[in-house]
């Protein structure tokens, strides 16, 4: 399956079959909307503010480890100030935890390495 899709290009406007996976595009709405969700890490309060599909996805993480999502981002919080002495955008990071760790479990699912997950 695929659509025509217009492209611009230097020489004038060209058409390209795109492949569109209705997989990927079959998803309820609501899952990109942000949710902002009051959190304590490691004993400060403060506001994350994550699209709704990441709020599950750490939920799952959470729920392997079994710990709290305020435990498990405390943990990240902690440990990337270790490491790293800190980061900027901790709701980018948390986003990129999330694809990462579903990254692995499809790597894990395809016999292709072992799951990763994080402890607290």
């Amino acid at each position: 399956m695929g659509r025509l899709v217009r492209q611009e290009s230097v020489g004038g406007r060209m058409l390209q079959r795109v492949r569109v996976d209705p997989v990927v595009l079959d998803f309820g709405m609501a899952l990109a909307q942000p949710l902002s969700r009051s959190v304590r890490l490691n004993g400060f309060a403060t506001c994350l503010r994550l699209e709704e599909v990441y709020w599950e996805v750490l939920s799952d993480i959470s729920r392997v480890n079994d710990c709290s999502i305020n435990a498990l981002l405390s943990y990240i919080d902690r440990e990337v100030h270790l490491r790293h002495g800190g980061v900027k955008n901790f709701s980018g990071l948390i986003r990129v935890v999330c694809v990462m760790h579903l990254l692995k479990a499809g790597r894990v699912a395809r016999g292709g390495g072992h799951a990763q997950v994080f402890v607290s």
